[in-house]
């Protein structure tokens, strides 16, 4: 190993000391199998900057085996999360429903009862399913997945997950397909994994939407640290599937979920919140080493897998009536898209967020939007309130409102309406809603917005207001 390389990802995960010195044999999966529907693994990181990973453009953090993926497979440009926290992106994905119509939107929080979610219809489909690391979903009777262990959080004592139990899941899937998701709790807070001294935070190059203290420069070199620990675990991954024998029909998904937790990121729609890196190799199936810039929804993702395990998405019904009457999912399978058939899924996504009853939120500070390939539209429906959450709490946010206390005010106090040319201005720091100039732009955003919200059953302030009635904790006992 070059010296670089070792001094980067020195303190590297135990699974990954484990793992690199397994030898073994394994069937050869294609020679058992009856049919050949491919198995598919989702690696899923916890609190990720699309941008702060190699195939995504970042310069600074060292990620080897995501570029390594990135080169076998491809990388879909313009995936977008539907709620920029981490419980209902997962239970948003998994179900292929909006947060509001599913129920889980707020954090911590539950669908509603009778909905299906992705480890059904994969058994429906003949799949084993199985789940190793975070879950952070409810209620559990819903998900009915294989758990292989792990935990949800990580305070970086001993091993938060074990990667040989999924090797070990995969061996015993030699007759079936699987689908296997890998959630990893990196490289979410306190970042505690990883070489601290990889990164140095006097060199460390800040985006134009951060204040530049000192305090801000040495948690990026923390959070930089453990993205890098994240990439090693998935070289794990991508050894099992090697030393499975069965790469050729296994596909690999990777998605970054939201933003990092620093400020305009994770809790907000600005695109650092919503847009996420997502990677697929499929061998033979889609030509390594591409992009493709198609707009995509998290609740595509569960459409998708059925489609590619050999379900037709399209007659599912959901166990959830929309606005407008319909059963099915809120997505639609991106296939072609990963085969390079087009380039085109969406012409809008749509997301929100609420902060009532989330971690030393605001009471309530509902926030709705609409994206196109060229414009960002946020409607902040309490706007004359403070935006208040976990961030606004911590010293690095006090930093900023003594180093810079206009851009901290930024944060939590917001107009009613924001609109950003999301090419012109890829961090969203110039408002162009007063502008006369884009009214029409405006017009339109609002109407479709207000469409999702009608087809999601989002009853906006009412809705924000119930929050509290879609987490577990708040739920009475008997």
């Amino acid at each position: 190993m070059k010296g670089f390389q070792k001094f980067l990802i020195q303190g590297v995960c135990p699974a990954v000391a484990v793992l690199s010195v397994l030898a073994f044999s394994v069937p050869n999966h294609k020679q058992n199998r009856d049919d050949q529907k491919p198995n598919i693994i989702l690696i899923m990181a916890d609190d990720l900057t699309m941008y702060d990973i190699e195939p995504f453009g970042s310069k600074q953090v060292h990620t080897p085996n995501l570029k390594r993926l990135a080169g076998e497979g491809v990388c879909l440009d313009n995936m977008f999360n539907m709620v920029p926290v981490c419980s209902p992106t997962r239970q948003s994905l998994l179900t292929g429903l909006g947060p509001v119509r599913n129920g889980a939107y707020p954090n911590h929080t539950m669908i509603y009862n009778g909905i299906k979610t992705l480890p059904t219809y994969l058994q429906a489909l003949g799949y084993r399913t199985a789940i190793i690391g975070k879950k952070h979903y409810a209620p559990e009777s819903a998900y009915p997945f294989e758990f292989l262990g792990g935990r949800d959080g990580d305070n970086g004592q001993g091993q938060d997950v074990d990667l040989s139990k999924a090797e070990d899941y995969i061996k015993k899937s030699a007759d079936k397909p699987y689908f296997l998701m890998f959630a990893s709790n990196q490289p979410h807070e306190p970042w505690n994994r990883g070489n601290q001294q990889a990164y140095n935070p006097e060199e460390i190059k800040l985006n134009p939407n951060m204040v530049d203290t000192k305090l801000t420069r040495k948690q990026m070199a923390k959070y930089f640290a453990e993205i890098t620990y994240l990439d090693s675990l998935v070289g794990v991954c991508l050894d099992i599937v090697e030393r499975s024998g069965d790469k050729e029909n296994t596909v690999i998904m990777f998605a970054t979920e939201q933003g990092n937790s620093f400020p305009f990121s994770k809790w907000t729609l600005y695109d650092q919140g919503l847009r996420s890196g997502f990677i697929v190799r499929w061998p033979g199936k889609i030509k390594p080493g591409t992009r493709n810039p198609a707009m995509l929804q998290y609740a595509d993702i569960t459409p998708t897998m059925i489609d590619l395990a050999g379900g037709d998405p399209k007659k599912i019904n959901t166990g959830s009536k929309d606005g407008n009457g319909n059963t099915g999912f809120d997505g639609s399978s991106f296939k072609k898209v990963l085969t390079g058939e087009t380039n085109h899924q969406r012409d809008f996504v749509f997301a929100e967020h609420t902060t009532r009853g989330i971690i030393r939120g605001s009471d309530a500070y509902a926030m709705r939007s609409v994206r196109s390939a060229h414009f960002l539209y946020i409607e902040n429906l309490n706007s004359e309130s403070l935006f208040k959450n976990t961030v606004t709490n911590g010293p690095l946010f006090q930093s900023w409102m003594t180093e810079n206390p206009v851009r901290a005010a930024a944060y939590q106090k917001r107009p009613k309406e924001e609109l950003y040319d999301v090419i012109k201005d890829p961090f969203n720091l110039h408002n162009l809603a007063a502008d006369p100039r884009f009214k029409s732009v405006k017009s339109e955003l609002s109407s479709k917005l207000l469409a999702f919200m009608k087809q999601q059953n989002d009853k906006g302030l009412a809705t924000e207001m119930d929050a509290l009635n879609r987490q577990p904790k708040h739920q009475q006992k008997d």
